[in-house]
């Protein structure tokens, strides 16, 4: 089996390589390729990853390159997980918004639009070189802003798959303050990327959320970042980036005090690719933990392995009950929430099969969600026709249209700050 990363220079690919050691027998990868133009990332993380490899005693070969069309050819999957623009720009679109009282956010509100204008023609040029080469290769998508990088895929026709780790986060921080195994805790995880929330955590078909709700509220605030009583009051666990809409100027005047978190994750790199760059370190660093991501590996590979027809075959580190035929994944909306149109792209539990995802029925979203999930649903259909089709007054129409934003002034005001800022990523800003 063959596995493609691309942006594979990325330091949370030795997370993925951890993943795939361990929970080899889910996905039995013979080969693993790594695609990066940045040899000065590419070299250290390949070397680690054949370290890592070697160390557990998995057979796969690592191969590094910076040609996409050789990379991808004949692969089973490829995963995507690339930044244009590196630290430098997530700087910018946190930073930007904030002259203009609005919350900096690498995927969320004005920069989280920066970072689709520069990210989806690229994702999709490379997806037409995946089909081109690997015509059967499943796309899964880790590149944020997922929901939208996601839809840009799924409208242009290819086999993709959105992956964020939050859902899977948040299963295994809840599993060990009830003390079960995280296949035994069912999430009612629901909304759209970046934008859910927890309604439920079934034990054994028990709802064990009013439960956590009443005895671990210190638990729910630091996975939420959200108060103890505004859990109480919704009675459901946001996602902690819930927290930008409910909290926003308190953030924006913690933001503009604080250091960016572009800076903190730019230090942490270079400390993780010098100890890759060491030919004596042959283990998952524990400075990962402070890139992010957490469980990415355990997410990529069990999507991966129900993406290639392999559920419930595997076990994996002790507890593990497998690979498990629902998964929390960004799919198309297809009359799941039926105020939203069919092609929009949400979050929500699927069944993954070889075919495709499957999105499972969801309860009606209450007034207070849906309102929210439709105005964001709608902004991020006008941010991706921005994406697709440039122009600094399509940019304006979707700061208009998110909820974040919203005022025409501040809109006309940012987008042209927004384009000035990237056009050494937008082809059509520099004509």
């Amino acid at each position: 089996m063959k596995l493609t990363v691309i942006g594979g220079g990325s330091t949370y690919t030795p997370e993925l390589v951890d993943g795939l050691a361990r929970l080899r027998g889910a996905l039995p990868v013979t080969e693993l390729v790594l695609v990066d133009p940045d040899g000065d990332r590419l070299v250290p993380v390949g070397a680690m990853s054949r370290r890592m490899l070697a160390r557990a005693g998995h057979p796969a070969r690592v191969v590094t390159t910076a040609d996409t069309a050789a990379g991808v050819a004949g692969a089973d999957a490829v995963v995507v997980q690339l930044r244009i623009g590196g630290q430098a720009a997530r700087r910018v679109d946190e930073t930007l918004p904030l002259a203009c009282g609005c919350v900096g956010q690498e995927t969320t509100g004005v920069g989280g639009l920066a970072k689709a204008l520069r990210t989806v023609p690229v994702v999709l040029d490379l997806a037409d070189t995946i089909a081109k080469h690997a015509p059967d290769a499943w796309i899964v998508d880790f590149t944020n802003p997922v929901g939208i990088v996601t839809r840009a895929l799924l409208d242009a026709g290819h086999r993709a798959v959105g992956l964020c780790n939050v859902a899977i986060h948040v299963q295994r921080r809840l599993a060990a303050l009830l003390d079960v195994r995280p296949d035994e805790v069912d999430l009612g995880h629901a909304g759209l990327n970046h934008l859910t929330w927890v309604r439920s955590a079934r034990v054994r078909g028990v709802d064990r959320l009013p439960g956590l709700l009443a005895d671990h509220l210190p638990a729910l605030e630091e996975i939420s970042n959200l108060p103890g009583g505004l859990l109480r009051h919704l009675g459901t666990l946001p996602s902690y980036y819930l927290g930008y809409y409910y909290e926003h100027d308190r953030i924006v005047e913690r933001q503009r005090t604080g250091t960016p978190r572009a800076e903190q994750v730019a230090a942490v790199e270079r400390e993780l690719l010098d100890l890759y760059a060491d030919p004596a370190n042959d283990t998952r660093p524990a400075q990962l933990s402070e890139r992010g991501g957490a469980f990415y590996s355990e997410a990529a590979v069990y999507l991966l392995a129900a993406l290639l027809g392999r559920p419930g075959t595997a076990q994996g580190d002790a507890g593990d009950a497998g690979v498990p035929a629902v998964q929390v994944a960004n799919v198309r909306n297809n009359g799941t929430f039926p105020f939203l149109p069919d092609r929009s792209v949400i979050e929500v539990p699927a069944r993954i099969t070889s075919k495709g995802p499957l999105p499972l029925p969801v309860p009606p979203l209450e007034p207070l969600y849906a309102g929210l999930v439709a105005h964001v649903s709608a902004y991020e259909e006008l941010a991706l026709d921005a994406a697709l089709h440039g122009g600094v007054d399509r940019v304006r129409t979707a700061l208009l249209a998110h909820p974040l934003v919203g005022q025409h002034a501040l809109a006309e005001r940012l987008a042209d700050d927004l384009v000035a800022a990237n056009r050494d990523h937008l082809p059509w800003a520099a004509r």
